[in-house]
């Protein structure tokens, strides 16, 4: 399909003008971006934008009687952000009816500036979008998703709000090189039925490295539930991608309060990863905030799922009113299709507050992305308060770790809490299965808790090593009772 490229990539729309559209012309669009220089997106804005302080952008406020479809009898909506503060680059937006595209216009009509006047503005388009609709009570307009700001997207589920977030695609994170970020140029918003459970969006990626077709199917509700059909097109060959990325923030928790003098017990956006591997094993890798910067790679042919996930759901674990961690989603990729050998690639950052995301996941492929050559990725993420891969396992649900009392070795204390698994006889208990790579692990042991579930406690004396992984399950009857926990100890 042969399109006329306007500015490097789309034809030049009028007010009101339509342009044919079908689930080819993203596609194309991409491709044909790919085979040109790279041009970085329009980032020109006026010294009253560019120069916007967080708390004068807050002010730049979409009037939510101006949202698109907002006069529909169906579920959703859409509303607008404005470009400014942290928020430069142009971001076009459509509208996608009857395989026709109409490019939406930006007006200060639809935005309060108030107490100041609004500004004098030409069409300089958007920074990104969000999606309404009634997700907790009927005929009530809660936020879903919103996309802004580079390729980053995030969404809640029923009875949660905000926390981490999605990429179109990571290229280089924690690497020693500069991290690449891609954007999302352009999106389409494809109106649905008034009866519709789903709407579809789609969009451009363009980056100094590659350019990408995006589609997402997102289903609001108990889980809110994006299918993700990613296709690229690199300029370059890619070494570094990471695929289905998800970015979070762990400050610190039972398992890692070292230097931390504050009231919260725990402070965190998710706090570990999760993985189903391709062979069943089901892993639970509890999250750090180190002392340096640490890359970790669990090799994995063709995963059934991986994500960072926030298993603490109660306020007392928390005791911030304010920020409701205790409510924050995780996020689950479930691919689609057979995604080959390579690794789920974990990248945790030295933060010293709660204010910068500091982990990264995503999926690594062993083989580079190719220059010229489509590669196509399909997967599903579910933004969710839990998830059930094997019900018949016990999950962990809290790491802790102290100094083993009386010892002048170093010697560290673990207690691993886990929930659930299949019912065992009253005076039945699982057995340990623990292992360190390094040092002397010792008197590990497994006891019910007054309160229900399981509690796993062992002392490592980590002697001269750096670096230490550790490795546990229950066992009953000679087959896996537990999800794995796995730990980085280092000093």
């Amino acid at each position: 399909m042969a399109l006329p490229l306007f500015g490097g990539w789309w034809p030049a729309l009028g007010a009101g003008d339509a342009t044919a559209f079908d689930d080819r012309t993203v596609v194309s669009l991409a491709r044909a971006l790919a085979a040109r220089p790279y041009a970085p997106p329009d980032a020109r804005l006026p010294a009253s934008l560019a120069d916007s302080s967080y708390d004068q952008y807050r002010d730049f406020r979409f009037r939510p009687e101006h949202a698109l479809w907002g006069d529909d009898d169906g579920r959703f909506q859409a509303r607008f952000f404005h470009r400014g503060f942290l928020f430069r680059e142009r971001v076009d937006l459509h509208v996608v009816e009857n395989s026709q595209a109409r490019a939406l216009r930006f007006s200060t009509d639809d935005f309060d500036y108030s107490p100041n006047p609004a500004p004098q503005l030409d069409d300089i388009g958007f920074a990104g979008f969000r999606l309404h609709g009634p997700l907790n009570r009927p005929g009530v307009q809660d936020e879903i998703c919103a996309f802004l700001g580079a390729s980053y997207f995030r969404a809640v589920a029923q009875g949660l709000g905000y926390g981490l977030s999605a990429r179109g695609l990571a290229l280089g994170s924690g690497d020693p090189e500069p991290e690449e970020f891609p954007v999302f140029r352009a999106f389409w918003l494809h109106r649905p039925a008034v009866d519709a459970e789903t709407i579809i969006i789609d969009a451009l990626l363009d980056g100094p490295s590659v350019a990408g077709a995006y589609r997402f199917v997102i289903a609001p509700g108990q889980d809110t539930v994006f299918d993700v059909d990613a296709r690229l097109f690199p300029r370059v060959d890619i070494a570094n991608a990471g695929i289905a990325p998800l970015t979070s923030m762990f400050h610190f928790d039972a398992g890692d309060r070292v230097g931390i003098d504050d009231y919260r017990p725990a402070v965190h956006d998710s706090d570990g990863l999760a993985m189903l591997t391709g062979t069943g094993e089901q892993v639970w890798r509890a999250l750090r905030n180190p002392q340096a910067l640490q890359h970790s790679g669990f090799q994995d042919r063709d995963p059934r799922g991986f994500g960072l996930m926030q298993r603490k759901r109660a306020f007392g674990d928390f005791q911030d009113a304010e920020a409701g961690y205790e409510r924050r989603p995780g996020a689950w990729v479930e691919p689609l299709a057979d995604w080959g050998a390579g690794e789920v690639h974990l990248v945790e950052i030295p933060t010293a507050d709660e204010y910068h995301d500091n982990i990264v996941a995503f999926w690594r492929p062993a083989t580079a992305l190719h220059a010229g050559r489509e590669s196509r990725w399909r997967y599903r993420l579910h933004w969710s308060g839990g998830h059930v891969w094997l019900p018949r396992l016990a999950t962990v649900t809290a790491t802790r770790i102290g100094a083993v009392p009386k010892t002048q070795s170093g010697a560290r204390l673990f207690v691993i809490d886990l929930d659930g698994g299949a019912a065992l006889d009253e005076a039945a208990l699982p057995t340990v299965e623990a292992a360190a790579s390094a040092g002397l692990l010792r008197h590990p042991v497994v006891h019910r808790r007054p309160d229900g579930g399981w509690r796993v406690g062992f002392e490592l004396e980590p002697q001269d090593a750096a670096v230490v992984e550790l490795r546990m399950r229950l066992l009953h009857d000679g087959a896996a009772f537990s999800e794995t926990w796995l730990y980085r100890w280092t000093p």
